[in-house]
């Protein structure tokens, strides 16, 4: 689990299409129409949004899944390659769609959503790239529990057999049943990616360390939870540190998470220690608030590194 300033990464599991609407302050009622300022695509989803990410900051990026063979599959291939993603590994699959959500945002850069898990639903290790893991450095995997805790696991050991560190990243929200069903894959997670929400619900901890710690307990070897606008707390065996998050106008917080786990997973390939990726993951998510979708912002990883080294942070108080 060596550094490697030339990241490979293999980004598995759940990739969307997600069609963002903005801005949206009500849904009209029965057929009625309202005007809006922008309507989007991008590649999205805790695999698909963080490769594209990603491949942003430098690292060489594949993703793995199961798409449809209908339009939608087209359309996030397309969205996928353009920003650099290699979609070799990606199956298609004809009998259901490609996985997609629309997302109604608010001028708050809040939203609710509306999702179809789709092709997300049929990919396990059968179809996992067990060579091209093996190559990587870096394993990330999108929505375990989409195939459930012992099926994760025979991905998740394989690559740490390899020498490859690995992250998750979860979609499902904070109940503690889901923590339970994707328990047998947590001690092959070298990094959890989880929002505070998440922490807090599965663990039923009333504070976002405490509940960290309970992830540890249950063999994860570091957790970094997103909490918004307080940032990030990193959490590990030797301590616990709280990122601050850098100040930006909030246009669409859906890539938020998506992006720092990107910026955070970037940051650990070059030598980083969690906290101080954390800060990068932090600054990339800056750049994609500020924006539409998970694909807003023109940045490459010097430019993030930069606005890390002199950006203002949000502080409590």
């Amino acid at each position: 689990m060596t550094a490697s300033p030339t990241m490979t990464v293999i980004a598995l599991g759940a990739h969307v299409l997600d069609t963002l609407v903005s801005a949206v302050e009500t849904i009209p009622e029965s057929q009625g129409g309202q005007l809006v300022d922008r309507i989007k695509t991008t590649a999205a989803g805790p695999a698909g949004g963080t490769a594209l990410v990603l491949a942003k900051l430098g690292a060489t990026t594949r993703s793995a899944g199961a798409i449809g063979t209908d339009a939608l599959g087209d359309q996030l291939l397309a969205l996928l390659a353009r920003d650099g993603v290699d979609t070799s590994l990606l199956l298609r699959r004809s009998d259901a769609q490609t996985s997609a959500s629309v997302v109604p945002v608010r001028p708050d850069g809040s939203h609710p959503t509306f999702h179809v898990v789709g092709t997300n639903g049929d990919y396990g290790p059968d179809d996992a790239p067990w060579e091209a893991i093996a190559a990587a450095t870096h394993l990330h995997l999108g929505a375990p529990e989409l195939m459930g805790g012992a099926a994760a696991t025979k991905i998740l050991s394989f690559a740490r057999e390899h020498g490859v560190t690995t992250s998750v990243d979860c979609i499902v929200p904070g109940e503690p049943g889901w923590l339970d069903w994707i328990a047998d894959c947590l001690p092959y997670v070298d990094h959890l990616l989880p929002n505070d929400d998440q922490v807090l619900g599965w663990t039923g901890a009333d504070d976002v360390v405490v509940g960290c710690r309970a992830l540890l307990a249950r063999g994860v070897g570091c957790v970094a939870a997103t909490a918004g606008p307080a940032g990030a707390v990193v959490v590990t065996a030797d301590g616990e540190h709280t990122v601050p998050a850098f100040a930006a106008d909030v246009v669409d917080t859906t890539g938020c998470g998506d992006s720092f786990s990107a910026g955070y997973l970037r940051g650990l390939s070059l030598g980083q220690e969690p906290a101080e990726a954390a800060v990068l993951g932090c600054a990339t998510a800056a750049q994609v608030v500020a924006g539409l979708g998970t694909d807003h912002g023109d940045f490459d990883l010097a430019s993030v590194q930069a606005f890390a080294a002199t950006a203002p942070t949000l502080r409590e108080g």
